[in-house]
């Protein structure tokens, strides 16, 4: 089932296009990008250029109110030309529209950030440590403010920071001793003592360079606390975290794509035609078909009740069914596809093992498939009890 069925808008149309118009950019070089783990700066830029990165703000901030379903079906697109540049920048996107959409930073503090971003500037949180692994499973920070005078003085050090060269600003958390809470800090990466240790070398997600955040006796004015939560970040629900399942659903497009092309070219001597006619490959196909025709009902269904604030309080759990879903039904349709095409898609000049490398990060960005399933249990039980 085509992703275009779920472009309903003239808004979603219109950006549906501007983002195909970037398409032979993106894949020109996703392959050069991975194989170096150089960072598509080139790419973000042009979503920059175009207005992409300022379609979270509200229209009264100057951008257009993105809805989640608007969010899902853009990063779905982009994860179909190049996985790497799709989750680099779906990580702004979500950032930003999910302070915009929960409003617990300042009127002024928004409002900077707004005209910030009108300006180019491109953000993402700083959470994971060695330590503690992911935020979502509860962990204190290691990083510390310790406040100064009118400022804080943050010391520490942040893992997995996606997009880290490109970044213009870093929403750090920290551990606030006198506050007993974690909080976030807005820091620009022009701020002295923050540094990047380059030490991102892994076999998927390589051109995202998601080096570690170094900071050393980073100072930071009070204003720019933006965020003081009583509660770890993994115990509330988000749910612009879909746009995580929505770049692993545009990798599994496009190694769908490759499949059914290669299904139908190829021909060898053995058997009269191609092997689009054989019956195990058809029936590859189609099992990879059903498994994207779930995958979209699932990620469509849950953002339109969630864009809907008729039907928003009844989203919890589902937000991470459909991460669970989607990303492990992308996976099989990624090995299905790499089946079709046999030996030749392990060679490094196709791009099914780049797809398949890729597409295993998404079991390690949250939520956690665990977690996911003991929510639905936990949710279940308690249900009955009531």
């Amino acid at each position: 089932m085509s992703k275009n069925l779920f472009a309903t808008t003239a808004f979603q149309r219109n950006w549906l296009q501007k983002l195909e118009n970037l398409r032979p950019q993106i894949e020109q070089t996703a392959q050069s990008n991975d194989e170096t783990g150089t960072f598509p700066a080139q790419h973000i830029q042009a979503l920059v250029n175009i207005g992409y990165t300022s379609l979270p703000l509200p229209e009264e901030y100057g951008g257009a109110g993105l809805r989640m379903a608007d969010l899902v079906l853009f990063q779905e697109t982009l994860g179909s030309m190049d996985g790497a540049t799709a989750l680099s920048i779906s990580w702004h996107q979500g950032v930003l529209a999910e302070i915009f959409d929960k409003k617990i930073w300042t009127a002024e503090q928004l409002s900077f950030l707004a005209e910030e971003v009108r300006n180019g500037a491109v953000i993402n949180r700083a959470v994971s440590e060695a330590q503690t692994g992911s935020p979502t499973r509860g962990g204190k920070p290691g990083t510390q403010a310790m406040r100064d005078g009118d400022s804080w003085v943050i010391n520490g050090e942040k893992t997995f920071t996606t997009m880290s060269p490109y970044l213009t600003y870093y929403l750090v958390g920290v551990w606030i001793e006198e506050k007993q809470t974690v909080g976030f800090f807005l820091i620009h990466r022009d701020t002295p003592g923050l540094s990047i240790r380059e030490n991102w070398n892994m076999v998927g997600m390589r051109s995202t360079e998601s080096h570690n955040l170094l900071l050393k006796d980073v100072r930071v004015d009070d204003w720019f606390l933006v965020e003081v939560n009583q509660k770890q970040r993994g115990a509330q629900v988000n749910a612009w975290m879909t746009h995580i399942p929505a770049n692993y659903l545009g990798i599994a497009q496009a190694a769908r794509d490759y499949a059914v092309k290669y299904a139908t070219e190829h021909s060898p001597n053995s058997i009269t035609g191609t092997i689009s006619e054989l019956p195990n490959v058809q029936a590859s196909l189609g099992e990879i078909d059903l498994l994207m025709m779930q995958s979209r009902h699932l990620i469509y269904s849950v953002t339109r009740a969630y864009d809907s604030m008729d039907t928003r309080h009844l989203i919890q759990n589902e937000i991470g069914a459909v991460k669970h879903t989607v990303v492990n039904n992308s996976i099989a349709v990624v090995d299905k596809a790499m089946r079709v095409v046999g030996a030749k898609s392990l060679e490094l000049s196709c791009p099914l093992q780049r797809h398949y490398r890729d597409i295993r990060a998404g079991l390690h960005n949250p939520p956690m498939d665990d977690m996911t399933i003991s929510k639905l249990a936990q949710s279940a039980i308690e249900e009955f009890k009531a």
